[in-house]
């Protein structure tokens, strides 16, 4: 029972089991009641056509023989039997007695016409059936001189109903036997087809979970198994975009950091010399000290990255005033912009600049800004860091007034380990300041021409 396939095929049983028990059940009781109802319709029909003609025969001066002829032909014309019964009427109630029978017999013995002594009491015509439901009986008073003084019992035979009903139920379960076997082997047959679709899924997936990308999860129909194998193939391919962008981001990294370390390595060596002059060791103590330092903000952006990608930076929002803020960290950028001769100019909006945001991830993605301008512009290129308030975002930018990104780098700007020029550096900065921008429910956003770059965060306010 753990197989969906035969699960599957004993539902389809289960389900043709139930409906073929309903019919049984249900329909051929109320079939059997529907034609007795019909049966005894038709004979009232009968009884009130023909009775009319037996009318005369309550007046006792009608001859005998005229009686039973007008009986008998009654019976012919509704084609079923009539028999005519006498009213009396004494201390022990209402009795009734045959006068006059289609069938030349005194009275039946099996039939007792309780629907003769009803329409008597009532007055009006009575259907009924006796002899245990196989004989349909219809009463219809006749009246002399203002009371019932006859009966005339109009009666057919309810056998044909019964073999009727028996003949449907016999039917209804030669048919049900033959739904159940077609539906067994039609539910086994589409459970079938199912699981194998299920089952070649299952061995995509397999393939893809053994980084085996190349396997694809057939489509083979527009139904939910076909949805689904759709689906699963869109995530095998974002998965192979990821393992592929896992093992370059592996390949630049590990490139990133051999050529720092080799650089130590030869500096180190060339100081090692004694016959080094000390002007000479002090310049590739210098170089060793750029290389570590590279290697620090290197290895601070992977981690910074990789936290990022797995989800575990936390950010601790808080009441913070940006004007504050944007001083603080323009100001830890007043020796670098000294040394490369640079003035950078800060505006801020009018009115305090406060919103709720995390101050040291913010902090960190003007730093990267800042000093992406610094790092790749010339020397002497002025700066311009503004904070303000626009339609309730706030919105902090670092223009310069560089040369500006060439149009084909622009696309791939934050890409990590992507740089636009010749200049030295990790390539993670924008990557990482995107990131955060996101995590923040903003956005970093580029604008460059020559002559000018802007990069914008904005976040809502």
């Amino acid at each position: 029972m753990r197989s969906i396939r035969n699960r599957l095929a004993l539902m389809f049983f289960g389900f043709t089991l139930a409906a073929v028990a309903v019919i049984y059940v249900y329909v051929s009781p109320s079939l059997e009641s529907n034609l007795r109802t019909e049966k005894l319709a038709s004979l009232a029909q009968s009884a009130g056509a023909y009775a009319g003609a037996l009318q005369r025969s309550t007046d006792s001066s009608v001859p005998k023989r005229v009686v039973d002829m007008q009986v008998r032909r009654a019976a012919e014309l509704s084609n079923s039997h009539v028999t005519l019964l006498g009213v009396t009427r004494g201390s022990l109630g209402i009795a009734i007695y045959p006068i006059a029978d289609s069938q030349n017999v005194s009275r039946p013995s099996e039939l007792a016409f309780p629907a003769a002594t009803q329409a008597v009491r009532t007055g009006r015509t009575v259907r009924g059936w006796e002899s245990g439901g196989r004989v349909g009986e219809v009463a219809r008073p006749l009246y002399f001189q203002g009371s019932v003084a006859r009966v005339v019992v109009f009666s057919t035979p309810l056998t044909d109903v019964q073999g009727n009903v028996a003949l449907i139920r016999r039917r209804i379960r030669i048919a049900g036997a033959i739904a159940l076997a077609i539906a067994l082997l039609a539910g086994y047959l589409v459970a079938r087809a199912l699981s194998q679709r299920i089952k070649r899924l299952e061995q995509t997936a397999g393939r893809v979970a053994a980084r085996d990308f190349s396997a694809r999860f057939p489509v083979d129909s527009a139904d939910e198994l076909g949805q689904l194998a759709r689906a699963l193939d869109d995530m095998r391919g974002q998965l192979a975009e990821l393992e592929n962008a896992r093992k370059k981001f592996i390949a630049t990294a590990s490139h990133e950091l051999r050529t720092p370390i080799f650089s130590l390595g030869g500096f180190l060596e060339l100081i090692q010399d004694e016959e080094l002059d000390e002007y000479t060791r002090q310049q590739f103590v210098g170089q060793v000290r750029q290389q570590v330092d590279r290697l620090g903000k290197l290895a601070t952006g992977l981690l910074d990255l990789s936290r990022l990608d797995a989800g575990s930076l936390d950010l601790r929002p808080e009441r913070t005033d940006l004007d504050m803020l944007a001083r603080a960290v323009t100001d830890e950028f007043l020796p670098a912009l000294s040394q490369h001769a640079s003035h950078l100019e800060l505006r801020l909006g009018r009115g305090s600049l406060q919103t709720v945001c995390d101050p040291e991830r913010v902090a960190q993605i003007m730093r990267i800004l800042i000093d992406n301008a610094i790092t790749h512009t010339p020397e002497g290129t002025n700066i311009v860091v503004t904070a303000a308030r626009d339609n309730g975002d706030v919105r902090l930018s670092v223009r310069d007034s560089g040369p500006g990104i060439r149009p084909p780098a622009l696309e791939r700007i934050f890409e990590p380990f992507y740089t636009s020029d010749d200049v030295q550096g990790s390539g993670l900065g924008l990557t990482i300041a995107r990131e955060l921008a996101e995590r923040m429910n903003g956005r970093l956003r580029v604008d460059s021409r020559p002559g000018r770059t802007t990069f914008t965060f904005e976040m809502v306010g």
